[in-house]
């Protein structure tokens, strides 16, 4: 099913409020350990309470797809940095001075990732830029640790803004894969409805009208054409990749589809190596060319996907092949069928089997294995 939406980012929203949540423990630790440096303590105890109310509110707005936008991101900002700006009135500088920690500490750094995750790096480095910016403004001397400050803001929001972008783009991938495999099987479900029912009555009125004279031969004619045209439709068959290593063997003899002749292939794709499914796509249309020559008419192919192996079934209503005449072909050097066919398939590691009645037709059977040994 597919995945709701941005159902990637929900573990980098709750991973969030963890954060904001385990730094605000910090920054109260911290508040109990240095109480009795603080020129005003109450004031540090009221933007606490102040902090843990809001770190609340975010929590449950972040928690909501529809409130992670503008006004709720500029609030948070907002209320951070007023916070870090307040820090040298309710600390005092003096304290500041000596290394007590300032109040946001860690916990300052919840509007940049917030900002990363909702707007990828580039609104994360903004909103880290802004909020090193305030806590800067609040030191009398630029030191080393400062610096070191800023600079985890900034990889802070770049590395999660990327993240979040990456967990964006892969949803929408997979939701494209889903909808694409939905599309693929609802194709093939009516290729299996239209084969049971509409094909299987075309070719009937086909064969059954073919030799009638008069109209009804023409409506015959005309059924054989609409269901190779409809065949070729349901099937979708496109053809084969320039440089492929597999391809579908029915985009190969889909091509040999005509009023004449009627292919009968898998609703999914029967895929051979390239050169695999090119021989015996020839050795079919060998077939073929004997079918026109010698026996005229209907011709019937069937493409059968055995697992290991893919038969390839050509038949015909001809007069059928006398005993011996393949025999004699090939000693008059007519080759077609010991070359063109049987070597075909042969040098692929398969077999032909050719099955012939005096005035009853013929079938010949393509048998290769799907991998060559």
């Amino acid at each position: 099913m597919p995945s709701p939406p941005g159902g990637f980012e929900v573990p980098l929203w709750r991973a969030l409020t963890v954060f904001r949540v385990a730094s605000l423990g910090y920054v109260c630790a911290l508040a109990v350990r240095d109480a009795d440096r603080y020129d005003h303590p109450f004031a540090v105890g009221a933007l606490i309470l102040a902090m843990i109310l809001w770190t609340g509110a975010t929590a449950v707005g972040y928690a909501r797809p529809a409130w992670r936008r503008w006004p709720l991101l500029l609030a948070d900002l907002g209320v951070v940095v007023a916070i870090v700006l307040s820090t040298p009135w309710v600390i005092g500088r003096e304290a500041l001075a000596h290394g007590v920690p300032t109040l946001g500490v860690a916990w300052m750094a919840g509007p940049v990732l917030a900002w990363a995750v909702s707007r990828g790096r580039r609104r994360g480095t903004v909103a880290a830029l802004l909020v090193a910016g305030a806590d800067v403004a609040t030191r009398e001397r630029i030191s080393q640790s400062s610096f070191t400050g800023v600079i985890l803001l900034l990889l802070a929001g770049v590395v999660v803004g990327h993240v979040a972008r990456l967990a964006v783009t892969a949803e929408e991938r997979l939701q494209h894969a889903v909808e694409l495999e939905a599309a693929t099987r609802e194709r093939e479900r009516l290729a299996r409805d239209i084969h049971d029912s509409v094909l299987q009555v075309l070719a009937l009125v086909q064969r059954r009208g073919a030799h009638l004279p008069g109209e009804a031969g023409e409506l015959a004619r005309l059924a054989g054409e609409q269901e190779a045209a409809l065949r070729a439709l349901i099937t979708g068959i496109a053809p084969a990749a320039a440089g492929a290593e597999v391809v579908d063997l029915r985009s190969l003899l889909g091509r040999y589809a005509s009023a004449a002749v009627s292919l009968s292939a898998p609703a999914t794709p029967v895929t051979l190596p390239r050169q695999v499914a090119g021989e015996l796509a020839a050795a079919a249309g060998a077939a073929l060319d004997n079918v026109g020559r010698h026996a005229g008419g209907r011709a019937w192919v069937l493409i059968e996907d055995e697992g290991e192996t893919v038969t390839v079934s050509i038949r015909d209503e001809g007069p059928g092949i006398p005993d011996g005449r393949l025999v004699e072909a090939a000693a008059q050097g007519r080759l077609g069928v010991a070359q063109s066919i049987r070597g075909r398939v042969t040098d692929l590691g398969g077999t032909v089997r050719i099955m012939s009645t005096p005035d009853a037709g013929t079938e010949i059977e393509l048998i290769v294995p799907r991998v060559q040994r």
